[in-house]
């Protein structure tokens, strides 16, 4: 599966939104809570004008102090209620939207940890977490203050509507012809607003994902000397970043520009017709202002709805980049009933006639036609030239990918018809490159395992000879290796892994170069502690360096992603084919003969 394509920005809508509206439904008691609180806010606003109508429409004179001063009375404890209502909203709507996008961002990462190899092959780690933070914080502003924001201007710009309508129905004819001269350049813009937005945010991670994966190889780049060069690209990428966003910030800008001059235009036209109804007496002045008030809260109204509308088109964009991610769907995924291991599990491995190319290489396959047995407790050692299809079986074998045609089974059982995580729970894997964690020791020993005992923990370390550096260490096994590990040696890393798969237990051994980072003393520790874990299961070792196979029950030799020899080790250098020739250039090293000869 390639990476998700991304979505043509012209064709990016509001529609990109609706699988966000599940997410709302389950805090539904929470929303009706914020509407009512918002509907009174928006009810008192509106009484003000009432009180100022009736102040004007009095005058300020002596005899009307009673009645002004009850005015003023009344409208301090609108003001109160407004104030309350306000907090009430505010806490309210935010709140909703911290707790979906929250929702939203552990669902993506749930689903991110679903998707499998094929998608990863071609996926950008920095794009997608770029997704995860970018894309969702631009969620919780749509969500959060520009809904609270939303809610209260439409309720506002009905209810003063409304009242217009109340007040003057002959005014309120005219602003209503106004209002779509205002909408619909809104509505037309919506359309470039989201995809400047779209484009602003495909730009920033872009550049999030090269930070990510230079600072991740931050010693090469300081190794090489490449910083400078490193940076000028990185600022290259802020810099387009930036003006993707600069572009879709003045098109908001122009947006809610173009709206508030046409609401409070339409505002001035209608006072000024108002003005001539109230030198013609037809209109008593409180009654206009009273008009005008609420003419100057639906206009007001309408310009923050603009704005709001802006930022709603942009988390359009943004909730679009989501959606392409919670579309994926994995290859490599659990049958709708699938069938159960043996138990308790024996550990057959056998390839029947595979085939297979990587996703990405469809036109150079990793294996033809590949057939093998490996007995229960037996174990087989798979050699060969670099890009030979080595690690490719164990890929297959753990079902990170599924073969073309052929079959892999275990225990007798396709593994194609088994739940993928009963299946690579019967595997233990230690892999040439292992990858620690920036945690302490001891919860990366227990990865997989968490509820380890201590005392489990400890052995797993002793037996792959880790337990005497990690004494060393100044808080032992609380110790925190820091990301990937980065304070420990390649030895020190490759024994963690080990120790990690001793803990699992499980039935079936892969060791993919298990050995290659050891020292000559930790590999003779190391290759004594697998010898013992590998008894009485059945293992499969990668193997370039020969010198650690030769206990092997049985050597497979491959060659262009297929089996060419077959044999002990002693068979296989007699015959003088490509292992004995592997054999010849490491012998004259001397790192088997070293090791043949103990």
């Amino acid at each position: 599966m390639a990476e998700p394509q991304k979505i043509d920005a012209k064709r990016t809508s509001l529609r990109a939104l609706l699988p966000l509206v599940p997410y709302t439904r389950r805090y539904t008691g929470r929303i009706l809570a914020a509407v009512a609180a918002l509907s009174v806010a928006a009810a008192a606003t509106l009484t003000v004008p009432l009180a100022v109508k009736g102040m004007i429409d009095h005058g300020f004179s002596a005899e009307s102090t009673g009645a002004i001063n009850w005015y003023f009375g009344a409208m301090v404890g609108v003001v109160g209620v407004l104030a309350l209502a306000s907090a009430t909203r505010y806490f309210l709507v935010i709140t909703i939207g911290e707790r979906v996008v929250a929702d939203l961002r552990a669902d993506m990462f749930a689903h991110l940890t679903r998707l499998d190899a094929p998608f990863y092959d071609s996926a950008r780690i920095g794009e997608l977490v770029s997704r995860l933070t970018a894309d969702t914080t631009q969620m919780k502003t749509a969500f959060g203050a520009s809904a609270s924001v939303a809610l209260r201007n439409f309720f506002m710009f009905l209810g003063a509507i409304a009242m217009m309508v109340y007040t003057s129905p002959k005014l309120s004819g005219l602003v209503l012809v106004a209002i779509p001269v205002i909408v619909l350049p809104l509505v037309a813009s919506g359309r470039t607003v989201r995809a400047r937005s779209r484009a602003a945010q495909d730009t920033l991670a872009e550049a999030t994902a090269f930070a990510a994966e230079n600072l991740g190889a931050v010693r090469t780049m300081q190794a090489f000397g490449a910083e400078r060069t490193t940076v000028a690209r990185f600022s290259a990428a802020v810099e387009d970043s930036y003006l993707a966003a600069r572009n879709a910030t003045a098109a908001r800008s122009v947006l809610t520009g173009v709206a508030i001059f046409l609401a409070f235009a339409s505002v001035v036209g209608v006072l000024w017709l108002g003005a001539q109804d109230v030198l013609a007496n037809r209109m008593s002045a409180g009654l206009l202002s009273q008009f005008v008030l609420y003419a100057v809260f639906g206009a007001g109204a309408l310009g923050e709805l603009s704005q709001v509308w802006s930022e709603i088109s942009a988390a359009a964009g943004a909730a679009g980049r989501i959606a392409e991610i919670l579309q994926v769907r994995p290859e490599i995924v659990a049958p709708v009933t699938p069938l159960v291991l043996p138990a308790p599990a024996r550990g057959e491995v056998v390839f029947n006639a595979v085939s297979f190319s990587y996703p990405t290489r469809q036109d150079a396959p990793a294996l033809h036609a590949l057939s093998f047995r490996v007995a229960p407790g037996e174990t087989v050692a798979i050699v060969g030239p670099s890009g030979a299809g080595k690690s490719t079986v164990f890929q297959l074998l753990m079902r990170f990918y599924d073969p073309q045609s052929g079959s892999v089974t275990l225990d007798g059982v396709d593994i194609r018809e088994v739940d993928p995580a009963q299946l690579r729970a019967r595997f233990a894997l230690v892999p040439q490159d292992p990858t620690i964690f920036g945690a302490s020791i001891a919860e990366n020993i227990r990865y997989g395992r968490t509820a380890a005992p201590m005392e489990e923990v400890e052995a797993a370390a002793e037996r792959a000879a880790a337990a005497e550096f990690i004494g060393h260490l100044d808080k032992g096994y609380d110790t925190t290796v820091g990301e990937r590990g980065v304070t420990l040696s390649g030895g020190q890393r490759q024994r963690l892994a080990i120790a990690r798969a001793i803990l699992k237990d499980a039935p079936v051994l892969l060791l993919d170069e298990a050995t290659s980072a050891l020292d000559a003393e930790n590999e003779v520790l190391v290759q004594a502690a697998l010898e013992n874990i590998m008894k009485d299961r059945t293992t499969l070792v990668i193997a370039h360096r020969l010198a650690t196979v030769l206990k092997a029950d049985r050597i497979l030799v491959m060659d262009e992603g297929a089996i060419v020899e077959e044999g002990t080790h002693a068979e296989l250098v007699a015959r003088g084919g490509l292992y004995a020739r592997l054999a010849r250039l490491q012998f004259e090293t001397g790192l088997v003969q070293e090791e043949a000869a103990e």
